[in-house]
Formats: C-alpha cells, structure tokens, sequence
C-alpha cells in the first residue's frame, strides 16, 4: 500500500477506515519509513480495560513507534470528542510529526473541521435520557428537537437523538446553533495527508471474522470477565462484542451463539463506519483494501 502513498516527513497524517481494515499496520508502516508518532482516534481504544476486544496496539507493535491516547482512560469514565480535542491539542505540537489512526469519525471531524463549546450535561438530563431512550421513545425525543437540528442529525441513531436532546435540554440552544457557533479546527484537512481505507465489504467481513477468533483466543472472555461488576450503563460497555461475551459469561448464551452475536455487531458496525467515511469524507485520498 506504501507504493501508492507520498507522504512528506512533516505533514500531519490521518487515517480513518473501518474496524478490521488495517489502519494500526498502516500507521506503523508509515512511521517506520517516514517517521512519526502513532495516536489514538478511537474511542473505545482510549479505555484502560480493554486491549484486546478494541484491538488496540500490541506491546510489540508500541515498541516499534511512541504511541499516544491508548488506555489513558478509567473504565468508569465518560469520555467525549471535546475530551479527545483537548488530550491530543498538545501532541500535535510535541515535536514528532503525528500519525493520526483511528474509527471515529466524529474524533476526525472536531480535529479538522472543529468542535462546539457546549457545556457540560448535568447527571440529571444525562439519566433522563437515558430512561427516554431505553424506553423507546425516540418519536418523543425527535419532537422535542428543533428544525435545523433534525435535518443536520441522522433521525434514526439513538444516540444520535439522544445526544441532540440532552443539549437542547440542558442549554435552551439546539445543537445545530451550537454546531453553526463551531470555532477553528485544531488541524485543517488541507494542512494533512488524510487517508481513508476502502475495504470491500467481503474482504472486510472475513477478516472480521478471523480477527474474533483471534480474540478469544488471545483472552478476551477473561478481559470482558473482569470488567462485569461494573455498571452496564458506563460508556466503555459498549465496546462491539462485549455485550454479547458478556451474556455468555452470564450464563445467558452458548460461546458459540455469543460469538455469532458479536460477529454480526461488528460487521454492522463496519457497515455503518464505511457508510459515514464515504459520505463524510469524500475530499479525502481513498484507499482500496485490500
């Protein structure tokens, strides 16, 4: 894949895709031949409690290249794209030229296009929706929004829904108001190699599919074991497959069914990923995978 890439021993690079489609390789290879420092742009990376299920960077693989923003996060945290802005704004002035890799790509968008200052939500809003949401009262929560905000947000995301109704709750301001008052990004794309890999849908699903088993192999039934006494409603639960591990481990499914079921999570996950990186990111390079 380098053969098809000139990239500048200066410029910021970026590299966005979906889960499974080789970003991590990608990055390192990169550093290895034209320097750099690997940093985190997934949000389920950031947690501390999961290494294997998220695939995050082996030791092998961070003894190869400095690598930032991986497990920096408590389990119990809360952790948002503003909480992302403000931990990778002094890495891109550290002196290494960053490697930006990652599935998010809300994290891509606030790096290079800005992010909104909206407060805070308090507890109370947060557990409000919460209960609105997991009733299925998303009809309800649309309703509330105002105009602009529901032509701008993808109506069938809950947490989409959910994330627009807490700050029209919590501020008295849609989140369109707030997205239009957006200051500066942090790093224009026009300033980076930015990088989408293109994975065929096919090609993707298989190496998804592989990747699983190599993560029950390498332990991730232990690792989903010990993060079960915490609360299902924290953020890092949502990791794709812990979910559906955990309900094994529970007693709730066979291992094969569980497997099955976090399979097709992550596949409609990588769905999802590619839909949003092609529409999102179209002025991007686009790379083909494999």
């Amino acid at each position: 894949m380098l053969t098809d890439l000139h990239i500048s021993r200066d410029r910021p690079v970026l590299i966005a895709g979906p889960t499974a489609s080789g970003k991590s390789s990608l990055a390192l290879e990169i550093a290895g031949r034209w320097g750099g420092c690997v940093i985190n742009a997934d949000s389920m990376q950031v947690y501390d409690g999961w290494r294997i299920l998220t695939a995050r960077p082996t030791p092998e693989d961070e003894a190869r290249a400095p690598h930032h923003l991986y497990g920096h996060v408590p389990q119990e945290a809360a952790y948002s794209a503003g909480h992302w802005l403000r931990d990778v704004a002094p890495l891109l002035h550290a002196g290494t030229r960053p490697i930006i890799v990652g599935g998010t790509g809300l994290y891509f968008k606030a790096l290079t296009e800005g992010l909104a200052e909206i407060p805070p939500i308090p507890d109370d809003v947060r557990a409000e929706a919460d209960t609105l949401r997991q009733a299925g009262s998303l009809a309800q929560m649309i309703g509330a929004l105002d105009a602009a905000t529901c032509a701008r947000i993808d109506l069938q995301n809950p947490m989409r829904v959910q994330r627009a109704w807490e700050v029209q709750r919590a501020t008295g301001r849609g989140l369109a108001a707030w997205q239009d008052a957006t200051p500066a990004p942090l790093l224009p794309r026009e300033r980076c190699h930015a990088l989408v890999l293109d994975a065929d849908a096919g090609w993707l699903n298989a190496r998804i599919g592989r990747r699983l088993d190599a993560m029950i192999a390498a332990g991730a039934l232990e690792e989903v074991r010990a993060n079960l006494h915490r609360p299902d409603l924290r953020q890092s639960a949502r990791a794709i497959g812990a979910p559906e591990l955990a309900a094994h481990l529970r007693g709730e499914a066979t291992l094969g069914h569980a497997t099955d079921a976090a399979l097709i999570a992550t596949r409609q996950f990588a769905k999802r990923q590619r839909t949003w990186f092609r529409a999102r990111m179209s002025s991007w390079q686009h790379l083909a995978r494999p």
